[in-house]
């Protein structure tokens, strides 16, 4: 008969994972995924505030690609506001449906 020390034997026959333990390293997993947000160049960054003063100006819906860690938000509606102090504007998607939006958070603007 074979010792319980061989073959890892003590150790195959006691894992087990602590929920806890589960939890933190899943988290620790999603946290790998994110993302470092990309450098625009200037060519890039003044495409995007043409598109948007174009939708400000003659009321036209542009579309926004706002950056996150994990997955970039698509926004389409009409700019209704520039708030230059702050660095942001404020689009419009529908009636009472509208988001404050920071101009550095965006990575594409395209009408």
């Amino acid at each position: 008969m074979a010792s319980k020390l061989t073959a890892n034997g003590v150790y195959e026959g006691s894992r087990m994972i602590l929920p806890e333990h589960r939890e933190a390293y899943l988290a620790e997993m999603e946290l790998q995924k994110r993302r470092g947000k990309p450098v625009l160049d200037e060519q890039g960054i003044q495409l995007i505030e043409e598109a948007i003063f174009e939708s400000y100006q003659e009321c036209r819906s542009v579309t926004l690609t706002v950056f996150s860690p994990f997955d970039d938000e698509e926004l389409r509606g009409v700019i209704t506001s520039i708030d230059k102090p702050n660095r942001r504007v404020k689009i419009e998607r529908g009636d009472e449906d509208y988001s404050w939006i920071k101009i550095e958070e965006i990575i594409k603007a395209s009408i």
